[in-house]
């Protein structure tokens, strides 16, 4: 299974493809430098596989290599950050 994160500004939002399948995202507003996460879905058919970590972890990685930040309102992201505080200097409050 090979995966994919990227980031589709039309849709506001990252996007994983898994096997060049649309499998989930996570959308957001972007004020400025700051991108505010609201919400993370994954397709069904990918929920238990470890695509929704995959799909975070890429869009975080991918933030943090812009120099961006993020104020994580959607519950997923923000779990996954507070189990990974790798990530926690990615987090502002809301600009």
């Amino acid at each position: 299974m090979s995966s994919l994160v990227e980031d589709n500004p039309a849709e506001r939002r990252f996007e994983i493809l898994v096997d060049d399948a649309l499998a989930g995202f996570t959308a957001y507003e972007a004020r400025g430098e700051v991108l505010v996460f609201t919400r993370t879905e994954v397709d069904p058919r990918f929920q238990g596989k470890g695509v929704g970590t995959a799909l975070v972890r890429g869009t975080l990685d991918q933030v943090r290599e812009r120099g961006g930040a993020v104020v994580p309102q959607c519950r997923f992201m923000s779990a996954f950050i507070d189990r990974h505080p790798e990530y926690a200097a990615l987090v502002v409050d809301e600009p």
